[in-house]
């Protein structure tokens, strides 16, 4: 195969990959480096003819062609000298055979003498010794062409292509720098100038650098953008499956899916995922939020806390019936924060006690002494600026830190994540990314790494234009696909609410490790916390059979062998199992019929009776019911937690109010940074103090 230059190379990949031309165009188009020289040999014979008739038995005119002659040889000469000697000595000879025969045939005759031989014969072989030099370019032995065209362009001359390969829609270009002169910086510092030399979009243009050299690397090019069509969600990627198992978000350009990791595994020397997710207003960063979290409930080894203290229930909508926890204001967000940070040293001690050093799927069953297992844990925290803004800007910094080896996760999502908003050292600690469309580069590169942005990664460039859009880096992802654009799933409301609904049954709830530490952390703001009906009931608990695990099979239970999961969905929102059923004959105006019987099931049961104490024994009745919350290890306490006991001695709420407020003068108690909660003070602070 002929050599090309560079900027041929990536023009026939592009020309490849946008799929354009038959048999004949294609024989055309790789035929066309070589035609120069024979275009030109054939115009010298033509224009000869006219030129004889003109300057015919003209010395003044012969004596000017031969000057121009020997003219423009030396200039030929003087003008290579900045090539190789080779083309130097190439380019001389030919132009002053050329001329040479081009003057004697305008003066004498293209007929005259030994001249049509001499046309004949040197004009093909001059064509073909440039066809030859052109075609021995290409050395087998050697790393590449150092061809200048497109790569001095945009400033990388000397620099070799090494290969070129195409694919639907994308050109990889191989390359080899000049050792000592360029660096691939220099290449990723050139991606905007070779995107407008090639005339495609910025981000089109991506660059992987070999993690072994200095100098070596690939381009990659995408002309088209095939994203930009709206992709429904498919469905469940693992129903029923474990959390272990990647949740689908998305599409890469190439049609693979894009599948995060929240566990960690050893054997793929994979940690926990901590994951930011970032992108302004309207970037879709809240419906590709859905679309995880849709994933991640139709797994049976993993329960979720979310918060979103801003929209409140706007943004998890049709989810709420399968968080295990979801707090929607300033003060149960506060409750939660500190539950993730009192449950993670609990849920260590746990995994210790039975020879985990991380969680793993096995940790969600029964274990060999009969105790129950404990599910993975997920913090969702939407709109998490508002929750470190009311909080401390370090709220989330120890969670992140600490939760990977007690088998939770934690998702922060903001629409900015600069350094006002948020702490570098929990930005760091986060580790992993999901970058929407943001405002600015600098927006970009609170989410995203250097090397991903040098890459090609240009979040910026759609803004809020192309909702949707997205970048993921995180654990698990091939670095090959950091700095490739993804489209997120769309998943509409019928869908979600027909996930809560069919996998109610296989849902885990909170293991009892998990359950005590957050109920002593957050008291009521977790035994009490909002349960939401499933979706078309009033009912909290799950109100029909969904897809169930095969007995000693969890893995089983997979997309393809899903038919029964499957066909409650068709996508509008109706269970097709009861779609026939006629309800025509009921009339909703009809009266019902009048009771024949009455039954009596219990009798209501009397109250308790209020035992009457004096002042000092109330005070002391209080003091013996803080007695008992320290005893019990709670660390949060409110004035509504005194009443139960209270209300029954004949104390107003007033008065509980009072006693409270002494125990925080005593130094029993001490104020919190929420109104009406307060903490307790232990011996051993006091003796500190």
């Amino acid at each position: 195969m002929p050599q090309l230059t560079p900027e041929q190379l990536i023009e026939e990949q592009l020309r490849a990959a946008q799929g354009g031309g038959g048999v004949i165009e294609y024989l055309l188009h790789r035929l066309k480096p070589h035609l120069p020289p024979w275009l030109a040999g054939i115009g010298t014979g033509l224009v000869s003819w006219p030129a004889h008739i003109y300057w015919a038995d003209n010395a003044a005119a012969a004596a000017g062609l031969t000057l121009a002659s020997v003219a423009l040889t030396g200039a030929t000469w003087a003008v290579g000298k900045a090539t190789t000697s080779q083309r130097r000595m190439h380019s001389a000879v030919t132009v002053a055979a050329g001329s040479g025969w081009f003057t004697a045939a305008a003066i004498a005759g293209p007929a005259a003498g030994p001249l049509p031989g001499l046309y004949f014969i040197g004009a093909p072989a001059l064509a073909l010794s440039w066809n030859i030099r052109q075609i021995l370019r290409r050395n087998p032995d050697a790393t590449g062409s150092a061809d200048g065209g497109i790569w001095e362009k945009v400033g990388l001359a000397k620099t070799l292509t090494t290969k070129a390969q195409a694919a639907p829609n994308k050109a990889t270009i191989g390359y080899q720098l000049p050792g000592g002169e360029l660096t691939n910086d220099d290449v990723s510092k050139a991606l905007p100038k070779l995107a407008s030399a090639l005339d495609v979009p910025p981000n089109a243009v991506r660059h992987a650098t070999d993690p072994e050299s200095a100098s070596r690397g690939e381009i990659v090019i995408v002309p088209h953008d095939l994203l930009k069509n709206t992709v429904p969600c498919p469905g469940p990627s693992h129903p029923g499956g474990s959390i272990a198992d990647p949740v689908h978000v998305g599409i890469y350009e190439d049609g693979t899916e894009a599948g995060m990791f929240f566990p960690g595994e050893a054997a793929a020397a994979r940690n926990a995922m901590h994951l930011l997710v970032m992108g302004m207003t309207g970037s879709g960063k809240s419906e590709g939020a859905l679309t995880a979290l849709a994933e991640i409930f139709t797994r049976r080894d993993v329960i979720v806390w979310g918060s979103d203290p801003a929209k409140a229930e706007q943004t998890f909508g049709p989810l709420l019936p399968a968080f295990d926890w979801v707090a929607l204001d300033v003060p149960s967000t506060k409750a939660m924060v500190a539950a993730l940070h009192s449950v993670i040293p609990a849920r260590t001690a746990w995994l210790a006690r039975y020879g985990y050093k991380q969680w793993e799927p096995t940790c969600a069953k029964t274990q060999a002494d009969g105790s129950p297992g404990m599910p993975y844990l997920v913090g969702w925290f939407e709109e998490a600026a508002k929750t470190i803004r009311e909080t401390d800007e370090d709220a989330f910094t120890g969670i992140a830190q600490e939760a990977r080896s007690a088998g939770v996760s934690l998702v922060v999502s903001m629409q900015r994540a600069s350094h006002t908003q948020v702490s570098t050292d929990t930005r760091a600690s986060l580790g992993s990314s999901w970058c929407h469309g943001v405002r600015n580069d600098t927006d970009a590169g609170f989410a995203l790494d250097d090397d991903v942005l040098d890459a090609g990664a240009k979040p910026h460039v759609w803004k809020d234009k192309k909702p949707g859009y997205s970048y993921l880096v995180a654990n698990g992802i091939p670095e090959t696909f950091w700095a490739t654009p993804l489209r997120d799933y769309l998943s509409g409301r019928e869908y979600l609410e027909w996930v809560v609904l069919t996998f109610a049954r296989i849902r885990a709830t909170a293991d009892p490790v998990t359950a005590q530490v957050a109920a002593k952390t957050a008291g009521r703001s977790y035994t009490q916390r909002s349960r939401y009906p499933l979706p078309g009931t009033t009912d909290t608990q799950p109100a029909q059979e969904g897809p169930t695990m095969p007995t000693g099979a969890p893995h089983d239970f997979e997309r393809a062998n899903d038919d029964r999961a499957f066909t409650a969905y068709d996508g509008d929102g109706q269970d097709d199992d009861h779609a026939d059923e006629d309800l025509d004959d009921i009339d909703p105006e009809q009266e019902l019929p009048q009771p024949t019987t009455v039954v009596q099931f219990a009798e209501r049961p009397p109250a308790k009776p209020k035992i009457q104490l004096t002042p000092k024994q109330a005070r002391q009745a209080m003091e013996d019911v803080l007695d008992e919350f320290e005893a019990e290890g709670r660390t949060i306490v409110r004035p509504n937690d005194f009443m139960e006991h209270c209300d029954r001695h004949g104390r107003s709420r007033s008065w509980v109010s009072g006693q409270v407020a002494q125990f925080v003068i005593s130094g029993r108690l001490a104020e919190t940074d929420e109104t009406g909660v307060y903490r307790i003070v232990r011996d051993a602070e006091d003796e500190a103090a």
